[in-house]
């Protein structure tokens, strides 16, 4: 045999919906698993032209676009995924075989882990204080676990999940266009262009989820083929364009100019608390006087 076989060899694990992907569906996740996974090899490839105190956002980055590579893995194989009765039977030709609908849980767990890490890119870039970071990231897990209950609800009760969902999402839109916006403008012209350029693309598309949302794993109104194309689609601009965006930005942002101070293991504090590089010879530093007799300062540990 040649070509896809991918969703003949996993027939039926996890069980087989009335209404799921083709090889269609299946070789657009393969193609948007590439995508990832080679946007990850840039982001972790491109670290290693920073020193290490200047790693975070590419580490950031790459695990967001790698994870999404596993969960497109996953849904190109056809699995991470369970048959669902639909709530609503469409005469449209393309989903009217629907008893039963596949839904991907497979696809949440990706977005349980790398829309938090998109806050963290967004939200550290801004300055914002710890605090408002967690409560943040904590309204956004709360969203996503309300979409994957809705998405394996049977019932109508699954619009419940969708309006506690998108209650969550209004106060992570509010906290991105007001509080983070403040912060970010207050620490400069490259960091407040940086966080506004991936902030307005991360919102836009953000805005679309729901509706893909209530399309597909909501509604029963398009194709899980359609369905595919439609987050594969939102994911690629949400993820490795928005990674690439955001590293071109930080490239002229020190960690340091965000109230982020990441030490190295050959740094140690001077009588100042200022980090410094040591020469090697028992932490005396490089040349650093103390001012009044020229003498040079010897830093113990």
């Amino acid at each position: 045999m040649s070509g896809n076989q991918a969703l003949n060899i996993n027939n039926g694990i996890g069980g087989s919906a009335d209404l799921q992907i083709t090889t269609n569906g299946s070789d657009w996740y393969w193609a948007v698993c590439a995508v990832m996974t080679l946007a990850s090899l840039v982001f972790l490839g491109l670290s290693f032209t920073k020193p290490r105190t200047h790693r975070l956002f590419h580490y950031i980055t790459a695990a967001i676009t790698l994870t999404a590579a596993i969960a497109y893995f996953s849904m190109g194989a056809g699995l991470g995924q369970v048959p669902i009765q639909a709530e609503f039977v469409r005469s449209n030709p393309a989903v009217a075989a629907a008893g039963t609908r596949e839904i991907f849980y497979v696809r949440y767990i990706d977005w349980f882990v790398t829309t938090p890490l998109l806050l963290l890119d967004l939200l550290l870039t801004s300055g914002l204080p710890w605090p408002t970071i967690l409560i943040t990231i904590l309204m956004d897990e709360f969203m996503i676990v309300t979409g994957l209950v809705g998405a394996l609800t049977r019932s109508s009760y699954k619009w419940g999940y969708y309006v506690f969902g998108n209650l969550a999402f209004f106060y992570v839109v509010y906290v991105l266009v007001f509080v983070a916006r403040k912060h970010a403008a207050a620490l400069g012209p490259n960091v407040s262009r940086t966080y506004l350029t991936c902030g307005v693309l991360t919102i836009f598309l953000w805005f679309l989820y729901p509706i893909a949302w209530g399309l597909s794993e909501g509604g029963n109104v398009i194709h899980p083929d359609s369905e595919a194309i439609f987050y594969g689609i939102l994911d690629l601009l949400a993820k490795p364009v928005f990674g690439a965006l955001l590293l071109w930005g930080h490239r002229n942002i020190s960690p340091a100019e965000l109230g982020l101070h990441i030490h190295d293991y050959d740094e140690m504090p001077n009588a100042y608390g200022v980090r410094e590089k040591t020469n090697g010879h028992n932490g005396v530093n490089n040349g650093v006087t103390n001012g009044t007799n020229g003498a040079t300062a010897v830093n113990t540990v």
